[in-house]
């Protein structure tokens, strides 16, 4: 083509309808971020006050298993429900049952009559609802945002969570020294309440039949299974979730620590949350260099990449001693994680009929979280039975010298030995050459229509 042909063709002109679904979509991350980083200042200070009152990790590893259960359980129907309901509506009634669980978990610290299977019971309920608003939530992004501008959609989605990371620590310190963890609950409901609100207003337009989800439309207990049919009848994409299902398992081991971890390198609450905000700001970073249109070669290269790079990361945290190095490997993993998460969704919103997002995501979110509810169980016996207690014997003189033998160096250990597993995993996977020619292989739905 001459540059006279090249500068006839038409650039595309987004249309007003479009640029005011990608405008919700972007008013949704908003209030997302100011609902996350309310949630985590609470969070943070519940954390707090309970390793600090029990002096071990099993109780915050056992909070994350109760977290994780209801979506592996209940992701399929609220799938189907994402699929056959309005989701803003689902959305609404996640955020209302988020206001009500984190209303009792005041009563309970404002009355003196805490107890910790009450922050069990609630951490329970609160995640039955975030396992209906999740699917409801990731379906809308395929109607909202068009395809030329999902990278960036997706990596400024996946920064929401970091740059509630980085705003929230900072400010949990200060806000739990003021008005303790009852205030911090209260600025947590505040902040559902914005998103309520948000939600009322906007409309989310309800996805167009698709020949392939009317095929699959039946009851609604029925389409509980969807997602998983049409992971099965992909093998390699259903092979590649059980990958990322192992690769969570070994890194929720470690990970779920991170809290107890970083105070007992550190010593210190006020350096526990500057080190999270480093670690955010990293992902942060990746979000923006993704979102700028960065790859590593193909969607899928970029994906391994980031895998094998966030491993690596994993293990130095675990050697670093101190909150200085300690931040900066986690500043590097979460950068890393960042080229793995925003391209694989935008590779599965391309595959998949819009229709049948909602099944199709809960069911990917079933197989990458089936083993982490284990992980979670493993985490605090081990690192308190276990790993931290072996400090103290003659065989721990084979490994101090890599992660020294002060408290924390055990589950110091624990990241270096999930980082290497994932590691030796990730290169046998990406070995493979049906891996590495998953989204060339997948036709995009809309071809397939």
């Amino acid at each position: 083509m001459n540059d006279a042909e090249a500068s006839a063709v038409p650039i595309p002109v987004q249309s007003p309808a479009a640029s005011a679904r990608l405008a919700i979509y972007y008013a949704l991350l908003v209030t997302q971020t100011v609902s996350l980083i309310g949630s985590q200042i609470s969070e943070y200070a519940v954390s707090i006050a309970v390793f600090r009152s029990t002096g071990h990790a099993t109780p915050l590893a056992l909070v994350a298993f109760f977290s994780t259960v209801p979506a592996l359980l209940l992701g399929g129907f609220a799938g189907a429900l994402a699929d056959r309901f309005d989701r803003r509506g689902l959305m609404l009634i996640a955020n209302i049952g988020f206001v009500v669980c984190s209303g009792l978990l005041l009563a309970s610290f404002a009355s003196g009559a805490f107890r910790l299977w009450h922050l069990y019971a609630l951490t329970l309920t609160a995640s039955v609802f975030a396992a209906l608003e999740r699917p409801a939530f990731q379906a809308s992004v395929a109607t909202l945002v068009p395809d030329s501008h999902r990278d960036r959609a997706n990596a400024i989605g996946q920064a929401t969570g970091p740059v509630a990371g980085v705003i929230a620590p900072a400010l949990a310190g200060i806000l739990y020294a003021l008005v303790g963890v009852a205030g911090s609950i209260s600025i947590d409901i505040a902040t559902f309440i914005i998103a309520i609100v948000v939600l009322a207003i906007v409309r989310i337009p309800r996805p167009a039949a698709t020949p392939e989800g009317a095929a699959m439309r039946t009851a609604v207990w029925r389409q509980v299974f969807d997602g998983f049919r049409y992971l099965a009848a992909r093998p390699v994409l259903l092979g590649f979730c059980g990958y990322v299902s192992m690769v969570n398992f070994l890194a929720s081991v470690p990970l779920v620590l991170l809290t107890p971890y970083v105070l007992a390198r550190t010593g210190s609450a006020q350096l526990f949350g500057v080190v999270l905000g480093v670690a955010n700001a990293g992902a942060i970073a990746g979000a923006l260099v993704i979102g700028a249109g960065a790859r590593i070669g193909s969607r899928m290269n970029t994906v391994m990449l980031g895998i094998v790079g966030a491993a690596i990361f994993l293990g130095l945290a675990g050697i670093a001693r101190d909150g200085l190095a300690i931040g900066a490997s986690l500043f590097l993993l979460m950068f890393a994680l960042a080229f793995c998460n925003a391209p694989f969704w935008s590779i599965l919103q391309a595959k998949i009929a819009p229709d049948l997002q909602g099944r199709v995501f809960a069911a990917y979110i079933q197989v990458v979280m089936l083993l982490q509810p284990l992980a979670f169980l493993a985490a605090g016996p081990l690192a308190d039975w276990v790993f931290e207690p072996a400090r103290h014997q003659p065989v721990w003189q084979g490994v101090g010298w890599l992660v020294g033998d002060r408290p924390g160096a055990g589950m110091g250990l624990l990241f270096v030995v999930a980082g290497a597993a994932v590691l030796a995993l990730s290169l046998v996977v990406y070995a493979i050459p049906a891996v590495r020619r998953l989204e060339a292989d997948l036709p995009d739905h809309a071809a397939a229509a």
